[in-house]
């Protein structure tokens, strides 16, 4: 069952912990990225966390209803490192092109949180900056009102998508790493063209490309395609 969340102003403990550290949203949040860098998804639990704050688990329930509430404060916190600091310059296709690289970049950076978060809607503050970010730019550039929630799905969708296959691949254990980035040399670059034209053909550019990250080309094809359909005057109908 759900536990009841203290309100803000009575969940600070009296005393701080053993190790001196008062408890806080923010605190254990950051402790839940250590584990999941750590030790991913498996190793994010309630006792592991009181053991790294020092603190009986039962106190996290003071701040978070259950570990999917503590889930969603992770997701919401990557969201919030992606738009520290940013601010608009009035040109959509740039300010769209930052917010994208920045949100796919913060949860990048934490592998293990964002395969477990990128899914997810939180509905919390940080998130809702962002969507109102980005249906702000979309709506001061001209666009129609169903158009500009098109854009918005496909962006933030494209976005958090990448994160998740792109976080994935980096949460692998090196030697998976390395292995998978290898058949590119190891297998693609050796099929001979009567058996695969294509892959052969294609070959010495795939050995480059695809060890990298498609979303910053992925994401330049749909500002392509926005901005073709705002000159085009399309209403999204």
């Amino acid at each position: 069952m759900a536990k009841q969340v203290v309100p803000e102003e009575k969940r600070r403990r009296r005393r701080p912990t053993k190790s001196g550290t008062v408890l806080s949203e923010g605190l254990i949040v950051d402790a839940a990225l250590r584990l999941l860098r750590e030790h991913g998804s498996a190793g994010l639990t309630a006792r592991r966390l009181g053991l790294a704050l020092d603190c009986d688990p039962s106190a996290l329930y003071r701040y978070f209803r259950g570990m999917d509430d503590l889930t969603l404060a992770i997701g919401d916190a990557l969201m919030g490192q992606a738009l520290h600091g940013w601010r608009p310059t009035g040109h959509w296709r740039a300010d769209l092109h930052a917010v994208g690289l920045r949100i796919y970049e913060a949860y990048v950076s934490h592998p293990q949180a964002a395969q477990l978060t990128a899914s997810r809607v939180t509905g919390r503050a940080n998130e809702l900056a962002a969507d109102e970010a980005v249906l702000d730019i979309l709506r001061r550039a001209g666009f129609p009102l169903p158009e500009t929630v098109r854009i918005y799905h496909a962006f933030i969708d494209q976005t958090l998508g990448f994160a998740a296959l792109d976080a994935a691949s980096l949460a692998l254990p090196r030697a998976s790493q390395r292995a998978d980035d290898a058949k590119w040399q190891s297998t693609y670059a050796r099929l001979p063209p009567t058996t695969h034209p294509r892959i052969a053909e294609a070959a010495p550019l795939l050995t480059t490309h695809m060890v990298t990250s498609a979303y910053p080309t992925a994401l330049e094809m749909l500002l392509d395609s926005a901005e073709s359909r705002l000159g085009a005057g399309t209403d999204g109908t």
